[in-house]
């Protein structure tokens, strides 16, 4: 089974960061969820780097491993700096296969969510 690797772009506060953990440990506990192991990594300003991640899954034995970008929008971390960052991994790591999904802000699930935390549903 795969791998999830959830990237943001990571914080000097170090509690900002650690929600980030708090989410990847979220996700790691859904019941239902098929992922082998959940982690988190960080574009900058905190660790794991996204390379350290990526690494530390690999070194686990993992094979596959889905990228999800935690970013609202597809500045240049996610059109440039993350697929570089995978794409030099898989340079270092060819037998691991790396999936890099869209960005959280272009989920079509983001609406209704957002609808749902700000306590109005679509029919009301």
């Amino acid at each position: 089974m795969p791998s999830l690797l959830i990237i943001a772009h990571g914080s000097r506060r170090a509690a900002s960061n650690d929600e980030v953990r708090a989410l990847a440990d979220a996700v790691r506990a859904q019941p239902g969820q098929t992922y082998d192991h959940v982690e988190a990594a960080f574009l900058e300003l905190a660790e794991p780097g996204i390379p350290d991640g990526l690494a530390a899954l690999a070194e686990k034995g993992v094979t596959e491993i889905v990228a999800f970008p935690y970013f609202l929008a597809a500045g240049t971390h996610v059109a440039q700096d993350i697929p570089d960052a995978i794409a030099e991994f898989g340079a270092r790591y060819p037998q691991v296969g790396v999936r890099l999904t869209p960005h959280l802000g272009a989920s079509i699930a983001l609406p209704t969510a957002i609808l749902d935390i700000s306590g109005l549903d679509a029919a009301g």
